[in-house]
């Protein structure tokens, strides 16, 4: 058996980031570990439709992970805030202002409008700006009309409390709980996953993912720690085969007649 100590997928350490990510976040995170997506990128000069393959607007390199990629997602997520000029601001109208808003800021430009992305410790905020909004100018949110309304306002409520609580300062330092069980599962999946596309056995992913001594004393047919680790694997490669677009609220790939008569026995 060969020794996986030294490779980059190993360290558990490495994936903490994936903690604080939200779904869209997530997606990218599977997306860009697709074998056929990274092949995609590096033929993007012949493939100029290859991007609505995935459900972007435009490839993002796979080699930047979610702290650094910027993926513009189409169609794009609920939750992001679209933000117009008001036509008739009253005259106590809140101003956009951009330097209020905390965290790294990155502006993004889609093809048809600018992103603004801003993180902070816990928290992303996305944001698509109309082309006439400008820094202190009155402005007004607006959402996609759709069957699902209800859902889009309650995802316009929750990035709305996000952006009113960005109104401050955050501290520099923050002490949280433990992370919950589910960061946890997406942390343990992509590190699983990462693993099995370096060529992996499940057992020296039980290892790097909780150790060689819980490893030696729970490793046999039928252990439960091989069947957790056989389930994280799958996980892994479901969501990054398609399963990623769930998390970015993307519709489903269509099958074709020819996909769907091969079900057939």
């Amino acid at each position: 058996m060969a020794d996986r100590s030294a490779e980059s997928w190993y360290p558990t350490a490495a994936y903490l980031y994936i903690l604080h990510l939200d779904g869209t976040a997530l997606a990218w995170e599977y997306l860009r570990r697709h074998p056929d997506y990274r092949r995609d990128w590096l033929r993007r000069r012949h493939r100029s439709d290859a991007a609505q393959r995935w459900g972007l607007r435009l490839l993002e390199d796979p080699t930047l992970d979610a702290r650094d990629a910027h993926p513009t997602w189409f169609p794009e997520h609920d939750a992001v805030l679209q933000l117009y000029p008001d036509a008739d601001p009253p005259p106590n109208a809140v101003a956009f202002a951009l330097w209020r808003i905390p965290g790294h800021k990155y502006l993004i430009h889609d093809g048809r409008r600018l992103l603004l992305v801003a993180r902070w410790p816990g928290a992303c905020l996305r944001l698509a700006l109309a082309p006439g909004l400008a820094d202190g100018m009155a402005y007004v949110y607006a959402i996609r009309a759709c069957d699902m309304s209800h859902a889009r306002c309650q995802a316009l409520t929750a990035s709305l409390n996000e952006l009113t609580a960005a109104i401050g300062i955050p501290p520099i330092a923050l002490t949280r709980p433990r992370p919950p069980l589910t960061p946890l599962l997406e942390l343990h999946t992509l590190q699983a996953l990462d693993a099995t596309l370096a060529g992996a056995s499940l057992r020296e992913v039980a290892e790097g993912l909780f150790g060689v001594d819980a490893v030696a004393d729970d490793w046999h047919a039928d252990s439960a720690l091989r069947a957790r680790v056989r389930r994280l694997v799958r996980r892994g490669d479901a969501l990054m085969r398609g399963g990623y677009r769930r998390l970015a609220q993307l519709p489903p790939v269509e099958q074709g007649r020819t996909a769907l008569a091969a079900k057939r026995p």
